[in-house]
């Protein structure tokens, strides 16, 4: 389905609340976190498992108590 689609099928509500989402250019995060914590998105799997093992620098899971 394509996203027009999809954005007619979205009632006002639905459309206020995910308006404006797209991975951050700079972080990666990929939606506005609710809870003080964010995940990020990767270019590859390669970067991802590059960045947990710690062999690249950048955001990786960022809990904050």
């Amino acid at each position: 389905m394509g996203s027009r689609k999809i954005k007619k099928a979205m009632k006002f509500g639905t459309l206020c609340v995910h308006a404006g989402e797209w991975a951050d250019p700079l972080y990666g995060a990929h939606t506005t976190p609710i809870y003080q914590m964010s995940t990020f998105a990767f270019d590859n799997a390669e970067q991802g498992a590059a960045r947990f093992a710690g062999e690249e620098e950048g955001y990786t899971y960022t809990p904050f108590p």
